[in-house]
């Protein structure tokens, strides 16, 4: 299609989105003829050949849109990250004003909270800050294990950065604005090559205890309506009693939501740690379907009900109608946390002067219940374990190395993309029986196909037909033996004992 074409087939899909209205098509096809560099169409009839779009067609249109502009040469080159600063800035001609899309949300609100975020999620997607088609092609499964059926992603929707972009971004002028992905002053920026475009990104204000915060959702959904929580200051992030107070005025609002916050240290931290926020989304984690393994009662706080999950992690779950209630008792475990040091259990709150001992929390509404669980969270290092000793050991590094954060603590791994092609190779490997330990990538997974292969052996072996998901249970349960690392409690005798010991200090 010409550009001419293009230009009126997005004002196509502004209309059918509803982005726009009718009145608003000529203004928006001289917006774009405008960004594109054209006086005006090639004639007046061509400017009446509006199609009925479909929200499908969008990305063949972006393409051939980036094409024509990268020919005459509308920005730097035809890398990744040039081509989505510029589709950014078209999407960005078709977006309402803050006022108006937060005008729109609020009177959905007035309706339900779901539907307000129905529609906002629609709206988040509709204008491509959640791509669409690149989320789609996330691998995605589920997989039983014996602490429930786990999530697993292979994460493909963001983008690899050619060689050039890195080049470019290192050396890019540095900017103190924004100061951060998550901060307020990304609405409408135009981005850079070291900052992402933002011209179709929208907020919404909230109130949280008693302070300013946005909702928005992350552009690369891991999770249905995966969304962000963010202060509109940006202060590091910490966790305190204002931490679960801040979570559940969110669920007052959004009661059909999860919402968690990752934990406030490096390597039990998120990958953001200077901007405080949260994560939250529609979605039932396994770790919300786990149950209390064993309950108890903490002295001064009989209404809400305590106990700890059956999860390969360490977590409390706090239940109870009043919400300040279950705030004061996760305030008195929080605090007993940070001071707590077991030296046979080789769990210290501090050494040198550096704390090691923090929370992560989720919290989420089951019916008229506040519901708070309490991930137990220690970062020390050692020599053996220098990346963290809760933290996955090396022998599982060759499937999950990164951090253990808050979406994964639920029980959503979130995995490297290079784990498409690898066990798709490994896959045809164990079938054509070859030695893994003579290849230079998959040599690597040598050892744990070694080790779980065996068991299939008198079910028929492992073949072509059953191979991949094979594969995938494998996968999980290393996830599994990955969220059982970070444990600081481990499901032993001696674990279990431990952790009664620190619930009788509550």
């Amino acid at each position: 299609m010409t550009i001419y074409e293009n230009i009126n087939a997005l004002t196509g899909y502004a209309l059918t989105t509803g982005l726009i209205k009718n009145e608003d098509a000529v203004f928006t096809q001289n917006r774009l003829l405008e960004l594109f560099d054209l006086d005006g169409f090639e004639s007046p009839e061509q400017a009446l050949e509006i199609p009925e779009t479909q929200v499908s067609d969008l990305e063949r249109i972006l393409k051939e849109m980036l094409d024509y502009a990268g020919e005459k040469k509308l920005f730097n080159d035809e890398s990744i990250v040039y081509r989505d600063l510029f589709d950014t800035k078209i999407m960005g001609l078709l977006v309402a004003r803050p006022s108006d899309v937060q005008k729109e949300f609020w009177e959905h609100y007035r309706k339900s909270a779901k539907e307000a975020t129905d529609w906002y999620y629609k709206f988040s997607q509709d204008t491509d800050y959640i791509r669409r088609y690149r989320v789609c092609k996330d691998l995605k499964w589920q997989s039983k294990t014996e602490y429930g059926d786990m999530d697993i992603t292979i994460n493909l929707s963001k983008p690899e950065k050619d060689p050039k972009a890195i080049a470019a971004a290192l050396n890019a002028k540095q900017s103190g604005y924004p100061s951060c992905l998550l901060c307020k002053e990304n609405e409408g920026y135009r981005g850079r090559v070291n900052h992402a475009a933002r011209q179709n990104h929208r907020i919404i204000p909230i109130t949280l205890n008693g302070k300013e915060w946005g909702l928005q959702y992350s552009p690369y959904v891991y999770y249905n309506e995966h969304c962000i929580v963010f202060s509109y200051e940006h202060t590091p992030m910490k966790i305190s009693k204002d931490t679960f107070k801040t979570l559940f005025d969110f669920l007052k609002l959004f009661p059909h939501y999860t919402v968690g916050s990752n934990a406030d240290l490096p390597i039990v931290g998120g990958s953001i740690l200077t901007h405080n926020h949260y994560q939250g989304g529609n979605y039932e984690f396994a770790m919300a379907r786990a149950p209390i393994e064993e309950s108890f009662c903490v002295k001064g706080y009989k209404d809400v009900k305590a106990g700890i999950v059956k999860w390969p992690m360490s977590v409390i779950r706090l239940d109870g109608k009043n919400p300040e209630h279950v705030i004061e008792l996760a305030d008195h475990i929080l605090t007993a946390w940070r001071s707590y040091t077991d030296k046979e259990a080789f769990i210290f709150a501090e050494t040198e002067g550096n704390p090691h001992n923090t929370i992560t929390p989720i919290a989420r509404k089951r019916g008229k219940l506040f519901e708070l669980d309490l991930v137990l969270r220690n970062n020390i290092t050692t020599e053996e374990h220098p990346l963290g000793v809760y933290h996955p050991h090396a022998s599982l590094h060759h499937i999950k190395k990164e951090n253990i954060g808050l979406i994964e603590v639920m029980g959503l791994a979130v995995l490297p993309s290079r784990l498409k092609k690898e066990l798709k190779d490994l896959g045809n490997a164990i079938v054509n029986k070859k030695d893994l330990h003579s290849d230079e990538v998959l040599s690597k997974h040598a050892s744990w196909v070694e080790e779980f292969t065996p068991k299939y052996a008198s079910q028929g072996g492992i073949t072509e037909a059953n191979v991949e998901k094979i594969l995938q249970d494998e996968v999980a349960l290393v996830f599994s033996k990955v969220l059982e690392d970070a444990g600081v409690y481990k499901r032993t005798p001696e674990g279990k004992e431990a952790f009664h010991k620190f619930i009788k200090v509550l």
